[in-house]
């Protein structure tokens, strides 16, 4: 493990083979999980088992269903959901759509414009307004949506509270550079805490906001696997190197 310190911003970097990376990032008495992912051919989106329909729920679900020579290194919840496990939004996977984008108004996280999608295919990684996004005609194989953006076009969300004493574990989502940047912080931040992370640790100019209280994390770099919560969409990071 490598550590270095930084003026008010400690850093602890676990270096893993293949497509991510994990760091954890102290910074302003809050501690972050950062999980950098560098190849999309490796990043996959779980929602439902094909063979029986029943959603998935939990990352131990998933590591189940996978062939014995694929590792299950990195899960993240991925999105909003209805009590049913449907996603509120836009859901593509393996380039099916199976949930189409709501451009609805609404109350909730969801609805606080803008909110936005993340889409990807083995080429690119995007992260878009919901109304960019429609616009752009991106050829997504995965694609989630959520809201609110935390991050657009390099300025934090105009509706966030500075102040604000809402605290919650959250997870979000940023790209840059072609790498998509999961987080996730283990104590309970507001909006803004948690978008001025992105923006100013992360140097991020477009972020997505997944979810907050049920944020749930995998990875075999740290040996942490959250099971309280049961989730509906799933982002994983499968390594099936060793099946070819």
């Amino acid at each position: 493990m490598g550590k270095r310190l930084l003026i008010g911003l400690l850093i602890f970097v676990v270096p893993i083979a293949h497509a991510m990376q994990h760091q954890t990032i102290d910074t302003d008495h809050v501690t972050y999980d950062v999980i950098k992912v560098t190849d999309l051919s490796q990043l996959e989106l779980y929602l439902k088992n094909p063979q029986t329909h029943r959603y998935y729920q939990k990352f131990s679900n998933i590591q189940h269903e996978l062939p014995k020579c694929a590792q299950l290194n990195f899960a993240m919840n991925a999105g909003m959901y209805h009590a049913d496990f449907q996603p509120v939004g836009l859901y593509v996977e393996q380039g099916q759509q199976l949930s189409k984008l709501n451009q609805a108004n609404g109350v909730g996280n969801f609805f606080i414009q803008p909110n936005g999608v993340l889409a990807w295919n083995h080429q690119q990684a995007t992260i878009k307004s919901t109304q960019d996004y429609k616009q752009q005609g991106f050829k997504a194989l995965y694609a989630t949506q959520s809201g609110p953006m935390l991050i657009y076009n390099g300025e934090i969300n105009r509706r966030f509270l500075v102040d604000s004493n809402s605290l919650k574990i959250r997870n979000g989502v940023g790209v840059k550079n072609n790498q998509l940047y999961f987080v996730i912080s283990r104590q309970g931040v507001s909006f803004y805490q948690f978008a001025q992370f992105f923006k100013q640790q992360l140097k991020i100019d477009h972020a997505l906001y997944l979810d907050g209280s049920i944020s749930s994390l995998y990875s075999v770099s740290t040996k942490q696997h959250d099971k309280a919560f049961n989730l509906g969409p799933i982002v994983a990071e499968v390594d099936r190197s060793a099946c070819k």
